[in-house]
């Protein structure tokens, strides 16, 4: 009788597996589907929201640069919430406008420009880039983790597996390729696991955060243009 070999994932008894699984292996294994499941989630999450902001950032700059005026730019930027862009620009137009209503309060205004004025933009508007980059970053670092721990967590539960396949081999005095086949690669699949959690979580990490460094010089590049725009109209 031809022994059974789990010589490939399809042809594994799976049921078989966590039937003879340990409970360290078993807790393994479900701390891998666990973080693999979280993993896929927040990739479908965090694509969704990349995408919706390059999308809004593209409608905003379109209406920025066509747009003769700035209150009209500010009402379109509002309804783009998921641009990181336009939150920028709002931030900065919101200061400009503090300015500009004290700088109609005579000599109170006066003081604020000298105190001020262009600096106080330009320090809304990077207050604001950092907190759209902090947005955009959030949880990303648990992909990361994810990437770089779970190849070692499917090899942990792979050598306690091992081990406990051998106990046994010992106990029963056989260690024939029949009874040596079965149980370390039920054991391996954990390592199969972890690859499993851990390579999508890699590729979709270093995709955002590529995306996001993207995002980071877009508004760096933006915010260079509104404060010249301002100083030539505003600031004479």
């Amino acid at each position: 009788m031809t022994p059974h070999l789990p010589l490939a994932l399809g042809a594994m008894n799976y049921v078989e597996i966590i039937r003879d699984a340990s409970f360290i292996e078993l807790a393994v294994l479900l701390l891998l589907m666990g973080v693999s499941v979280a993993s896929w989630a927040l990739i479908a999450m965090k694509a969704t929201q990349l995408a919706k902001a390059r999308a809004q950032s593209l409608t905003f700059l379109d209406t920025f640069w066509k747009a003769s005026r700035l209150e009209a730019i500010y009402q379109t930027a509002q309804k783009l919430d998921a641009s990181p862009l336009s939150k920028v620009f709002c931030a900065g137009y919101e200061e400009l406008t503090k300015l500009a209503q004290a700088k109609e309060g005579g000599a109170e205004g006066a003081m604020a420009e000298r105190l001020g004025g262009i600096e106080n933009v330009e320090r809304a508007l990077m207050r604001a880039s950092t907190s759209q980059i902090t947005e955009l970053e959030a949880r990303v670092s648990f992909l990361g983790t994810v990437g770089a721990a779970s190849p070692f967590v499917g090899l942990f539960g792979t050598v306690i597996g091992i081990l406990s396949a051998f106990n046994q081999i010992a106990e029963q005095g056989n260690a024939t390729l029949a009874t040596v086949a079965a149980p370390v690669g039920n054991a391996l699949f954990a390592t199969a696991a972890g690859l499993f959690a851990a390579i999508p979580a890699v590729v979709a990490y270093n995709s955002f955060v590529s995306r996001i460094k993207v995002f980071d010089t877009e508004m760096s590049n933006f915010s260079a243009d509104f404060l010249n725009i301002i100083k030539r109209h505003f600031f004479r």
